[in-house]
């Protein structure tokens, strides 16, 4: 198990693009490694055997369950609403390497987001007692308390406090465009490599 690898459970939704790129610019600004089901697309890779091998390998765990509720599919399926449970079965997967992996994954740390703070008792109620994280669904309080949860946890006072991190968010999206541009892409283009590096690349032009 690596104790920089963060893995990422959240929606890849279009309409979470947004909160899915705050997370990943923390983690990486905090000095860890994001670790998600985007990392490599390879058809011949199970998509859960994926997964439970980069859960494996990471000490700690960001699980995004926000977006827990019912999918109405293409015009003819509207009358059969689904739930949308792959990040409550990741988040399991996670529990489950925790307590049952041994004394290495015993040192899983956690944190869990959703819109607010009590809703997930309708519909995962069995880990009541858990001190789950409510980001309100803005990027603002994702940003600060992830920044704050992963410097508590990880102990590393290299972490910037959740002010600090959020202001050097709003620094590195204000020059996003360029780094786009910097590799002929259009921001709509960029995909989760392009984006790992331009976070990476923006933070090593900083320190010059």
């Amino acid at each position: 198990m690596n104790t920089a690898d963060v893995f990422i459970n959240c929606p890849f939704s279009r309409d979470y693009d947004t909160h899915f790129k705050a997370i990943v610019f923390v983690v990486i600004r905090s000095g860890f490694n994001p670790r998600c089901a985007r990392e490599d697309d390879d058809v011949g890779d199970i998509r859960y055997e994926k997964i439970c091998r980069i859960i494996a390998e990471c000490k700690f765990g960001v699980h995004d369950i926000s977006y827990t509720g019912l999918y109405y599919g293409p015009a003819g399926d509207a009358d059969f609403p689904l739930p949308r449970f792959n990040m409550p079965l990741e988040l399991g997967l996670f529990l489950g390497a925790k307590k049952f992996g041994g004394d290495v994954q015993a040192k899983k740390k956690i944190v869990v987001f959703d819109r607010d703070e009590h809703r997930f008792r309708k519909f995962i109620s069995d880990i009541s007692g858990s001190d789950i994280k409510a980001h309100n669904n803005n990027t603002t309080d994702l940003i600060t308390t992830l920044a704050t949860w992963l410097r508590h946890v990880s102990q590393r006072r290299t972490v910037p406090g959740p002010a600090a991190m959020l202001a050097e968010y709003r620094s590195f999206s204000a020059v996003l465009p360029v780094l786009c541009a910097s590799q002929t892409l259009l921001p709509e283009e960029v995909e989760y490599h392009d984006y790992v590096w331009m976070v990476s690349e923006w933070m090593r032009q900083r320190a010059q």
